[in-house]
């Protein structure tokens, strides 16, 4: 039985599998290439096979490092996985009627490179931690004949906005090579609790991820968060993000907001969140750092409006084309909530930017 990878059969396979590598799989060590392929084996299974001679690579022994070639033939003995993981396998192959299809992200773009989806707020980009199903596995699912989807970056689930996807692996290395060298432009709008003094553009503190304890108190088994740390702390990781005031008011209860254009020069972990919230003005609705009271009270129905959801937006993102070098940027308009809550909580502010007015 032959496959050529990225059509993965709906179930693990329980017998021997020749798979003919493809361009989306040149370049990959062996043991990478197995990881991905057979989905729910075991690393030290994967390296035992290999160890032994079972996996073949045009008919001959390999080992873990080998890198694969367009074409390379690759014998692959039968494997066995967890219940739970063919359970999931299957389940990803008959989804239900509930999950989302890929037809409910709206495309900002398109090519044989790689797309950009405009991801809606309360969507997980990839599925764990209790997720199911996210972006990518939605995607992979409504485009069965895509032999390659990856994600190039992330958004937390709780964010809306620019995403982008890469359709061959070739696309996906030079589009993160550019994210590590920083020469990608990441740009999000962000309402903030409070007045936020015009000169405070540069936030550059260490932040550090940890976990919570669980529900059963034990010590770091917990949800993930992030904290800022003393620039000497040796856990700290160096992040950088500049911010520009678009403006700020006084809502009629005397609460002021304030809305940032928020730029990433580094991609941390909850990297927005922890840096605006560090200053005392946390993003609105935010339920990991943000002011959990003036959060339930916008939420409440009588509200005059209200507000379910973190207002942080991927609002703008700038790359060079992965094949031709051209400069290209995206855009996402605001959300309808978010909109709706900005001009209601703005009616006498200063307007923001044309760019940003543009995009409400």
């Amino acid at each position: 039985m032959n496959h050529i990878i990225g059509v993965k059969p709906a179930v693990p396979l329980a017998q021997v599998q020749s798979v003919t590598v493809d361009e989306n799989g040149a370049g990959q060590r062996l043991d990478n290439f197995l990881m991905r392929h057979l989905k729910g084996v075991p690393k030290t299974h994967v390296y035992r096979i290999i160890r032994s001679g079972e996996v073949r690579v045009n008919k001959g022994r390999a080992q873990a490092d080998t890198r694969l070639h367009p074409g390379d033939i690759l014998r692959l003995p039968p494997v066995r996985v967890s219940e739970r993981a063919a359970d999931k396998a299957s389940a990803m192959a008959h989804p239900s009627a509930a999950q989302v299809s890929a037809k409910d992200f709206a495309l900002l773009f398109e090519d044989d490179s790689f797309l950009v989806i405009d991801k809606p707020a309360g969507v997980a980009v990839h599925g764990g931690s209790g997720v199911s199903f996210g972006v990518i596995e939605q995607l992979r699912m409504a485009r069965p004949q895509a032999t390659f989807l990856e994600l190039v970056h992330r958004l937390d689930r709780e964010t809306s906005g620019v995403l982008l996807v890469a359709k061959k692996r070739s696309a996906l290395k030079n589009l993160q090579d550019q994210f590590r060298e920083r020469e990608t432009g990441k740009t999000y709008l962000a309402l903030v609790l409070g007045a936020w003094p015009a000169n405070k553009r540069v936030l550059d503190k260490p932040l550090h991820k940890y976990l919570l304890p669980d529900k059963a108190g034990t010590v770091g088994a917990g949800e993930r968060r992030v904290k800022v740390v003393a620039k000497d702390d040796p856990d700290g990781m160096p992040s950088l993000t500049l911010v520009k005031v678009r403006a700020t008011t006084q809502h009629a209860a005397a609460c002021a907001y304030s809305l940032l254009e928020v730029t990433l020069k580094t991609g941390r972990t909850h990297q927005i969140r922890v840096h605006l919230a560090s200053e005392g003005m946390p993003i609105v609705g935010d339920d990991k750092y943000g002011n959990f009271d003036h959060n339930k009270a916008l939420a409440r129905a009588d509200a005059q409006v209200a507000l379910k959801r973190m207002f942080l937006h991927a609002w703008q993102f700038q790359c060079k084309h992965p094949v031709s070098g051209k400069r290209l940027s995206f855009q996402s308009p605001l959300p309808d909530e978010l909109a709706r809550f900005l001009l209601a909580v703005l009616p006498d502010a200063t307007k923001p930017d044309p760019a940003v007015a543009d995009s409400i």
